[in-house]
């Protein structure tokens, strides 16, 4: 069974159909930048494209990079204030004119990684991070999800974490490896002192290059692992939640 996902994130917007009895893109996905201003008219016509790139009908899974309450975006970290507060899942639906799931991003992308990836028959509390424009994370006990986590805004040195361990924070500065796993221990300690994961998957584009930050992390009684679905991730989760509407 094929079901649409966009995954929206800070710095692109990205969709394809999902075969969601392996887990995988059923076809190649479409990408375009996240407009900047990242305003909700702009976006709404990004997603617009990237749904009527393949001349989809059917309910469409989306992403959005904060939280999200019954179809409400109640914060936007990383995307203009615009969307605060609005009842975005209405705002989608009706500009492509199809049955829209919303769920956050780092939700989305822990759910495919608990279902085909890294995290699937993994029972205890077991954690997404994603490590992009921001930080994202996911929380699962025993396979259920506890949505809305959004542990990239935990403090830390006196300010938000993502602040100081994200990927784009490597980029900004222009960290070497070695001195991004630095931050990255700092980050890691605290969330591992705070929750207790067995499990610490780290998913977003930087999942990729996992094999030039991981051997450099200090020890963590948690077992850290990139995440198998990489940057698919988040689509692949938006398709579930879209499925539901079926």
């Amino acid at each position: 069974m094929n079901v649409f996902g966009v995954d929206i994130g800070g710095s692109g917007i990205k969709g394809a159909p999902v075969d969601l009895e392996r887990g995988e893109l059923a076809q190649e996905r479409h990408k375009v930048l996240t407009p900047q201003p990242s305003e909700p008219k702009a976006v709404v016509e990004a997603v617009q494209e990237v749904v009527q790139h393949f001349d989809w009908r059917g309910p469409v899974g989306l992403t959005f990079p904060g939280v999200i309450v019954d179809g409400h975006t109640r914060t936007a970290a990383n995307v203009d204030k615009g969307w605060i507060d609005l009842d975005a899942r209405a705002l989608f639906s009706d500009a492509i004119g199809l049955p829209v799931a919303l769920l956050n991003d780092a939700d989305a992308a822990g759910m495919a990684e608990i279902a085909y990836g890294a995290g699937k028959g993994r029972k205890g509390v077991v954690m997404l991070l994603t490590l992009g424009t921001g930080i994202g994370s996911a929380l699962f006990v025993d396979g259920a999800l506890v949505p809305n986590t959004e542990l990239g805004h935990l403090e830390l040195h006196g300010k938000d974490a993502e602040k100081h361990a994200s990927s784009a924070a490597k980029e900004h500065h222009d960290w070497n490896w070695s001195e991004w796993a630095e931050r990255l221990d700092d980050y890691f300690a605290m969330v591992e002192q705070l929750f207790s994961p067995q499990l610490i998957i780290i998913g977003g584009g930087v999942s990729r290059k996992a094999d030039k930050f991981l051997p450099l992390l200090a020890p963590l009684r948690a077992e850290i692992v990139p995440a198998e679905l990489q940057n698919d991730a988040g689509i692949v989760g938006a398709a579930m939640a879209a499925s539901k509407l079926l």
